[in-house]
């Protein structure tokens, strides 16, 4: 089995624990778990991290996969496919600098910004993880 093989199937596993640890760490703070909000959400960044370096390694060293699905289901694939790259892309650096005002203490400033980092990074995790589901495992 080729790296090109295995990294697709990495990167949507990392994506599915991304995926849990967001959920996890909202359930945490929603429940006043203030130790232990912050340990999911720093995992979730680090895992998202590790997802980010597999999926370039993995881009730069396997030809590009073609999606194999016809008829209705492409232009819905390619829909998924676009605000899934385009969100990406948003949140990426929203999910830095709402970490960094949480390390930097300024709680209010967080807040205001992780209402909207937390659910764009968990639509971008979900749709990942549909997308990889329709070119590796549902449209073959």
């Amino acid at each position: 089995m080729t790296t090109a093989n295995v990294l697709p199937h990495l990167t949507a596993a990392l994506n599915a624990v991304s995926l849990v640890l967001l959920l996890a760490g909202f359930v945490l703070v929603r429940a006043g778990r203030k130790d232990w909000h912050p340990r999911a959400m720093v995992s979730a960044v680090a895992v998202s991290a590790a997802f980010l370096v597999v999926y370039v390694v993995y881009h730069f060293s396997a030809p590009i996969f073609v999606f194999r699905g016809q008829g209705a289901i492409r232009p819905v694939y390619y829909t998924l496919l676009i605000s899934h790259v385009a969100l990406a892309a948003l949140v990426a650096p929203m999910v830095g600098l709402t970490l960094a005002r949480a390390v930097q203490g300024k709680v209010d400033a967080h807040r205001r910004l992780a209402r909207w980092t937390w659910p764009l990074w968990v639509y971008v995790s979900l749709t990942g993880l549909i997308v990889y589901a329709m070119l590796y495992h549902l449209y073959l």
